[in-house]
């Protein structure tokens, strides 16, 4: 009786084992993915060209996210650099984009921009300035890629500052997956690239998200 016992264990050991295999085979479902942490909101800004930028350009693109502004000569440059090797690493894929949204639009045109990328040499379909309203900014920076506090939303806007080094990371749906990270940290962006190649090959969207999707319809 009891080797009977054992038997029709193994049985079904090997069984579940089999559909397991059959199921997950080829797939990454096996994988723990990056939990959504927040949504891109809609919005509308100027990119370096002069031409209107929206969440829709960020739809179907694993999309590097951050803010900075031309003049800073602190962390800006510091982490810029840090992000043009990101950007070396991805830039022929396709579905990669780093966008740097400014958070001094008073002093950064397109214009300005425009210069700003010219002298970083980079591929502006690649890697992407923005310029528009610094409400409207700072609101995606803390609502959408909580890249600062919503608390620190208080008072004038003309009033505020925000300087930050991090980097939020967005699905092809528009999800912002896993955490902010730091880009003066060689381990925050050596962990964000692992996780930009796994977004790279999610074929749909995270469970659990509203519609299937963040981007806008």
């Amino acid at each position: 009786m009891r080797k009977k016992v054992i038997g029709y264990s193994i049985f079904f050991v090997v069984l579940t084992a089999g559909f397991l295999i059959a199921v997950f085979a080829g797939t990454n479902r096996w994988k723990a993915k990056s939990p959504v942490i927040s949504y891109v909101k809609p919005f509308t800004f100027i990119n370096q060209d002069k031409q209107p930028f929206t969440e829709n350009d960020m739809k179907g693109k694993v999309c590097a996210v951050n803010f900075f502004f031309t003049t800073c000569k602190g962390i800006c440059p510091v982490m810029n650099n840090n992000l043009e090797k990101v950007y070396n690493d991805f830039k022929d894929d396709k579905d990669f984009m780093i966008v740097s949204n400014t958070c001094d639009p008073g002093t950064d045109s397109a214009a300005r921009l425009k210069h700003y990328a010219d002298s970083m040499k980079v591929d502006t379909h690649k890697w992407v300035f923005l310029t528009g309203r610094k409400d409207s900014l700072y609101l995606a920076a803390r609502n959408s890629y909580l890249i600062d506090d919503p608390n620190n939303n208080v008072g004038n806007i003309n009033d505020q500052f925000m300087h930050s080094q991090f980097v939020a990371l967005v699905d092809k749906f528009g999800n912002v997956r896993g955490q902010v990270y730091d880009a003066l940290k060689p381990e925050d962006l050596k962990l964000m690239e692992t996780n930009v190649k796994a977004l790279l090959k999610e074929t749909t969207p995270p469970e659990g998200t509203s519609n299937g999707t963040s981007f806008a319809n």
